[in-house]
C-alpha cells in the first residue's frame, strides 16, 4: 500500500466511527418513533419533545452517514458514459470530482459556521412549548457532517491520485 493509500485509511477510519455514531442514531430513531406510536396509539399520551426528538435524530443520521454511504459504496452512481472509458481516463475523472466536491463541502463548511455561531449565540430553541431546547446544537452537525464528508472526499482523492500514479508506471 503507497504513503497515499495509507493517509486515504487513516481518514477512513475517522468517516467509519462518524457512520457507526448514525447507525446508533438509527437505531435509537427506531425505538423513539416506536415508543411514540405506542404511546399515543396505546394509551392517548404523546409529547412535543417526543416528536421533535425524532427529527433531531434524523438529522445526524444524514450528516453522519453520507460519508459513511460513500466510503463503502453504497451511494448512487450513474455511470452511462463513464463505463465506456480506459482505467486512466476514469482515474483523471474520478479525481477531478473528488477535488471539485473536496472544494464544495469546504464551502459549504464555511457558510455553516456562521449560521451555527448566530444560533448558539442566541441560544436557539425548539418553538414549541415543550419542544427540545438546543436547536443549536443540532445545527452543530452540519459542519460536522460536512467535515466528515470532506475527509471522506480527501481520501478519495489521495485513492484516485494513487491508482493514477500505478497507471503512469
Amino acid at each position: 500500500m503507497s504513503r497515499l493509500e495509507q493517509a486515504a485509511a487513516r481518514l477512513e477510519r475517522v468517516v467509519d466511527v462518524g457512520g457507526r455514531l448514525g447507525a446508533w442514531c438509527l437505531f435509537a430513531l427506531v425505538l423513539v418513533m416506536a415508543a411514540n406510536v405506542l404511546l399515543r396509539y396505546g394509551f392517548s399520551l404523546g409529547s412535543v419533545w417526543a416528536q421533535e426528538l425524532e427529527w433531531h435524530l434524523f438529522v445526524p443520521i444524514c450528516l453522519l452517514g453520507m460519508s459513511f454511504a460513500l466510503l463503502h459504496g453504497d451511494h448512487v452512481r450513474v455511470d452511462i458514459l463513464y463505463a465506456r472509458f480506459g482505467e486512466r481516463t476514469k482515474a483523471v475523472i474520478d479525481l477531478g470530482c473528488a477535488l471539485a466536491f473536496t472544494a464544495l463541502t469546504g464551502i459549504i463548511i464555511w457558510l455553516s459556521l456562521r449560521y451555527v455561531g448566530q444560533s448558539y449565540a442566541q441560544g436557539e430553541g425548539s418553538a414549541n412549548p415543550g419542544g427540545i431546547p438546543f436547536r443549536w446544537a443540532l445545527k452543530s452537525l452540519l459542519p460536522l457532517g460536512f467535515a466528515l464528508l470532506l475527509l471522506q472526499m480527501l481520501a478519495e482523492s489521495l485513492r484516485h491520485l494513487a491508482r493514477l500514479r500505478r497507471l503512469a508506471a
